[in-house]
């Protein structure tokens, strides 16, 4: 009879399971169409995306990658309307600020509000905002490609054939493969140029190249690509993409200087123009430590060109004194992640700072002026303060635990003032009579809980 009713018992729960509904998906609620993306140069790219929705959506976002980042910039956008059929449209604001031939590859994603449901996120869309204001032309070599809008195929074809040689004498010394095309773009209008680039573009600037997206911008006319400095502008900025490639790693990037004077001391070497800058920058105490070349160089137009002759000096002093190979080993060293610091001790025995007096020493160089924030002078002295007549000032009599300087902070090290033994005393008392009160308040606190916990 047991056996009958047990058996009984799991074929209703059988029954039960096999007339419940089966749950639906997320997936089976959402249906995504084909996106699109669309933009103009200096124009706002609109990215839509046709939908069909069966449920409650507690969020709707569109992510957006700009060429090789690492993650997608997040917008979010107005929820649609529950069981719709319809398209989501969003519009990012680019214009100005994004370089053209970059790549923006999007996708939709879809927050369900049932909280047991996971986001679905919509099929990949990817435009690359070009600039369309011209009629390019283009002629394509082993990796660089040469696109241009005035001027003959003989204006590309010299421009192509300085962009490879370029390319390949950079490879060459820095030890990189490089096998993914370069594209070339050459304005003949300096306006035109400089709206490509954006507001923030220095005056000047000839030409910049841009490892996220490979791509070299430069000012050439037609009349012009027979020039010398043709010769030095495109060698120049293409061995930043190249220099890019030894180095690349999430982590840090080398310090400018390093990646300009190397630029500069391969296309046209550590010329007498630069050493006339330096040498003169050196003997008036002008000159600019290297710790103040690794970010964004000076913006005066003297100060910007002493920079970059300072940074080719540099690069000029390490190759002098320890060998090209030695360079190059430090650049490529960066690939690991390394600091500056690191990279330099591993390349030469000493860290950057070290490498940057030696640097200065070789030029004879009055030690410049610290400018930026300064320490605080050290203030008066307590007058109980005790010293020896022949002491530092500010420099306690004898040994006594307590605060000392920060190192590189200026000013005397500090240290606890001596009011006495009996003030001392008394700060034991008052910490004594402290924590006896704590004592008390615990022990009464556990006495009461006891209390409580046996029902008292």
């Amino acid at each position: 009879m047991g056996r009958l009713r047990l058996l009984a018992g799991v074929v209703s729960v059988v029954l039960v399971l096999a007339l419940a509904p089966a749950r639906v998906s997320a997936v089976d609620l959402v249906r995504f169409g084909t996106p699109t993306a669309t933009g103009s140069f200096g124009e706002a790219v609109v990215f839509t995306q046709p939908v069909a929705v069966a449920m409650p959506i507690e969020r709707t976002e569109l992510l957006v990658t700009v060429a090789d980042a690492p993650g997608p910039v997040v917008y979010e956008v107005d929820t649609p309307v529950t069981n719709v059929t319809g398209q989501l449209t969003y519009e990012v604001p680019f214009e100005g600020g994004l370089l053209p031939n970059t790549t923006l590859t999007a996708r939709w994603r879809l927050t369900p509000s049932d909280e047991a449901l996971p986001p679905l996120t919509g099929p990949e869309v990817a435009l690359t905002y070009a600039d369309e204001r011209f009629d390019w032309r283009t002629r394509t070599g082993d990796i660089v490609r040469v696109h241009w809008y005035e001027g003959s195929d003989v204006f590309g074809q010299r421009a192509l054939e300085i962009g490879e040689r370029g390319i390949a004498q950079a490879s060459a010394l820095l030890g990189v493969t490089e096998d993914e095309p370069v594209d070339f773009f050459i304005y003949a209008d300096e306006s035109a140029f400089r709206d490509a680039l954006g507001a923030g573009t220095r005056e000047n600037v000839g030409g910049q190249a841009n490892a996220e997206i490979r791509t070299l911008f430069a000012l050439i006319r037609p009349s012009e690509i027979g020039n010398q400095w043709v010769d030095v502008v495109i060698p120049h900025e293409l061995m930043h993409l190249v220099f890019d490639t030894a180095v690349g790693n999430p982590y840090h990037f080398p310090p400018r200087w390093l990646n300009e004077g190397l630029a500069v001391y391969e296309s046209e070497s550590y010329g007498t123009l630069d050493r006339r800058d330096v040498e003169g920058a050196a003997r008036d105490g002008s000159i600019i430590p290297l710790t103040g070349l690794t970010g964004q160089f000076p913006t005066t137009a003297d100060r910007f060109r002493l920079a970059y002759s300072e940074s080719v000096s540099a690069v000029d002093y390490l190759i002098r004194t320890y060998g090209k190979d030695v360079l190059v080993g430090l650049i490529g060293s960066y690939a690991d992640g390394r600091t500056d610091d690191e990279a330099f001790q591993a390349a030469i025995g000493m860290d950057v700072q070290a490498f940057s007096d030696a640097w200065l020493a070789d030029l004879n160089a009055v030690v410049p002026e610290r400018r930026g924030p300064q320490p605080a002078p050290p203030g008066p002295l307590p007058a109980t303060w005790e010293t020896d007549p022949g002491a530092v000032p500010g420099t306690p009599s004898s040994p006594r635990p307590g605060p000392t300087a920060t190192p590189g902070a200026g000013g005397a090290p500090t240290a606890p003032i001596d009011e006495g033994p009996s003030d001392s005393g008394s700060g034991i008392v008052v910490l004594g009579a402290v924590v006896l009160a704590i004592t008390v308040v615990t022990m009464v606190g556990y006495a009461a809980y006891r209390r409580r916990e046996a029902g008292e």
